[in-house]
């Protein structure tokens, strides 16, 4: 089975009926974005609220549309292949046995984290074997290519994070559960990005206007040489930007003995949330990221 590591390569028609569960913001953002992928495509949106501006953003598209949540959805497209939940984590606790039972495969961009953590420059060739994955959070999806580029090349003995974004971009959910962030962003540098020690914090900063996401990463390099280090990491920035646009380092990786610090910016498309909120964006992105290399198995 072949897995595809760039969008250009996506070169014949893909056939994949993908539902969308949430019609609040990410969700609709993650419609506007999969509406103009040339290869992807929505066949259903599902929410709660029959009065959604997502729902009503959908049915403009001529997507089908339902306020009756997964049981509305799986009634209007039954044989539908791949789900992106961007619900809550206690709708997913629901949701997910339900669709494990009919063998629908599973992109989870809430909390939940009942799948394996996948971020898909490190660990996207791992997904086609699961039910479900989850995508962490987004702190994680901005900083563990970073720590896993350094590992590839290096020993990484400790990967601290900090993660500051718009206090506008963060809502309800991510303010719930920013402990919930804090250990899920830490377990996954350990985990995905190979670091032997990792620490993450989030700021939610309340400048107006709004800041762009930015995301420091500070490495102590047990071993390893340092030119091999920076130039896996420039590598990797750009592995990320081929499906996030926005995605760029701030200023040089800096170095000074066995430790160092990068800096990279997540300014968001703007296909429906405001480009400042890349914190959300390179979730959906990400997502989008995953629908192609699994539609691409399919076809192939």
């Amino acid at each position: 089975m072949q897995v595809l590591t760039s969008a250009v390569e996506l070169w014949y028609p893909l056939d994949m009926r993908i539902g969308i569960l949430g019609s609040g913001l990410i969700g609709t953002d993650l419609l506007t974005k999969l509406q103009r992928h040339p290869d992807l495509d929505v066949a259903v949106m599902a929410g709660i609220d029959p009065a959604s501006a997502g729902l009503a953003r959908a049915l403009s598209f001529g997507v089908l549309t339902t306020a009756d949540g997964l049981a509305g959805m799986l009634d209007l497209v039954p044989d539908i292949e791949v789900v992106i939940d961007a619900t809550s984590a206690t709708a997913h606790l629901e949701s997910s046995p339900i669709l494990r039972q009919r063998g629908i495969f599973c992109i989870d961009l809430t909390p939940a984290a009942l799948g394996p953590a996948v971020v898909p420059t490190v660990t996207i060739a791992d997904l086609l074997a699961a039910e479900e994955v989850n995508l962490v959070t987004c702190g994680a999806q901005a900083t563990v290519p970073i720590v896993a580029a350094a590992s590839a090349v290096a020993d990484v003995a400790y990967a601290e994070i900090v993660s500051t974004i718009a206090s506008r971009s963060a809502g309800p959910g991510t303010r719930a559960n920013i402990d919930e962030f804090t250990r899920a962003t830490a377990r996954a540098l350990v985990s995905v990005g190979g670091a032997a020690i990792g620490k993450a914090l989030i700021i939610l900063n309340p400048a107006d206007p709004p800041i762009t996401m930015r995301n420091a990463v500070h490495l102590e390099i047990a071993s390893g040489n340092a030119a091999d280090v920076e130039e896996a990491i420039r590598d990797a920035v750009e592995r990320v930007r081929a499906y996030v646009p926005g995605y760029r380092l701030a200023n040089p990786p800096a170095v000074d003995g066995s430790r160092f610090s990068i800096v990279v910016e997540v300014e968001g498309a703007g296909d429906f949330l405001p480009k400042y909120a890349g914190n959300l964006d390179i979730m959906t992105c990400a997502a989008v990221r995953i629908c192609e290399v699994v539609a691409a198995a399919v076809a192939a």
